[in-house]
C-alpha cells in the first residue's frame, strides 16, 4: 500500500516535471529520460525523510535537466545546420485560463530565446515565471543564495522581454497563415502568403545532417517566398498535410508512407505578421509524432503542455 501511495505521489507530479523538463531541454526524448531518472531515484529514496515530495521531485528533476542541458550544448557544437527544439503536439485540452501562459512558454521562438540563457538562468526563469515556484524553493533547488536566484530570474526576464516572444496571436490569424502557406506550397503561388509575412521574415530548417534540407537561414520576403514557391512546391508535392497544434500554436505535420517527414510551425510579431517559419526534418525529432498519431489526428503530448 505504501509503495502504491509513493507511485501515486510521483504520478501526480509527473505532468509538471515533464513540462518543466521539456522547456529546459527543448527535447521531449531527453525530458522523458530526465523524468524517468527522477522516478527511479524517488523509488530508491528514504521517503520517510522527505517532508515535501513535490519540492523534492522538482529539485531532483531540475538538477538532472541542468546536467543534461550542459551535455547537450557541448554536443550541439558539431550539429549540422540549424538546431530547433523537438516539436511536440500539445493537447488542446487546456483550461482557457491556462492557455495563454502555457502556449506562450511552449512556442519555438520562446524556447530559442531560452537557449541564450545559462542553464541556471533558464531553470530559474521557468520555475518562477511559468510554474510559480517561490524564490526560496528555487534557490534551494539550484543550490544558490536567494539573492543570486532573484538576479538570475531578473536577467532572464529582461532577455525574454527584449525578444518579445511571449504574446498570443489569435488562432484565426494562425489558421489564415497556415492555409496560405499550404496553398503556396501546393500551387507555387505566393501572393496571398506574402501579405501575411513580416518584411524581416526568416525561415530555418533542422535536418540534423540526416536528411536533405537547407543549412543556412533564409532572410527577407524575396528569399523566403522564392524558396517556398519553388523548392517546397517541387519537393513537398506528394506529402499529406495534417494541421495540428505544434508547440502551443497552429502548425502542420507532413506525412509520407505513414511516417512524419516534416513539421512546420511559425512565430509572429505583436501585430500578427509572421516573423519566422520553422521546419523540422530531422527524423529523430519527428519519430514521436509518428508514434503518437501515425498521421491520423495525433492527440499525444497533453502532459507536456501543462
Amino acid at each position: 500500500m505504501a509503495q502504491e501511495d509513493d507511485v501515486s505521489a510521483f504520478e501526480a507530479a509527473r505532468p509538471m516535471l515533464l513540462g518543466l523538463a521539456y522547456r529546459i531541454l527543448g527535447s521531449r526524448a531527453e525530458a522523458e529520460d530526465a523524468v524517468q531518472d527522477t522516478y527511479l531515484k524517488w523509488l530508491n529514496a528514504d521517503r520517510s525523510t522527505i517532508e515535501n515530495p513535490a519540492s523534492w521531485l522538482t529539485t531532483l528533476c531540475t538538477r538532472r535537466c541542468i546536467d543534461l542541458l550542459r551535455a547537450a550544448r557541448n554536443a550541439r557544437v558539431d550539429y549540422v545546420g540549424a538546431w530547433l527544439p523537438e516539436p511536440i503536439h500539445a493537447s488542446t485540452e487546456i483550461e482557457p485560463s491556462e492557455r495563454l501562459s502555457l502556449a506562450a512558454s511552449l512556442q519555438t521562438a520562446f524556447l530559442l530565446v531560452l537557449e541564450r540563457l545559462t542553464p541556471k538562468e533558464r531553470a530559474a526563469y521557468l520555475l518562477h515565471e511559468v510554474f510559480d515556484v517561490s524564490y526560496p524553493e528555487i534557490a534551494s533547488a539550484l543550490g544558490i543564495q536567494e539573492t543570486t536566484c532573484r538576479k538570475l530570474v531578473s536577467r532572464a526576464r529582461a532577455n525574454v522581454a527584449q525578444a518579445k516572444v511571449r504574446h498570443a496571436t489569435p488562432v484565426d490569424r494562425q489558421e489564415q497563415l497556415l492555409a496560405a502557406f499550404q496553398t503556396a506550397v501546393a500551387s507555387g503561388g505566393t501572393e496571398h502568403l506574402s501579405a501575411l509575412l513580416s518584411e524581416e521574415i526568416e525561415l530555418c530548417a533542422d535536418g540534423g545532417g540526416k536528411v536533405a534540407t537547407i543549412l543556412q537561414v533564409l532572410r527577407g520576403k524575396a528569399e523566403v517566398l522564392d524558396f517556398v514557391g519553388r523548392a517546397l512546391h517541387a519537393y513537398w508535392g506528394d506529402y499529406r498535410w495534417e494541421a495540428m497544434d505544434i508547440n502551443g500554436g497552429r502548425g502542420a505535420v507532413l506525412w509520407k508512407d505513414g511516417s512524419a517527414v516534416a513539421c512546420v510551425s511559425f512565430a509572429y510579431d505583436e501585430h500578427g505578421a509572421a516573423t519566422n517559419i520553422y521546419i523540422v526534418r530531422n527524423p529523430d525529432k519527428l519519430s514521436r509524432l509518428s508514434v503518437d498519431g501515425g498521421g491520423e489526428g495525433a492527440q499525444g503530448g497533453a502532459r507536456e503542455a501543462r
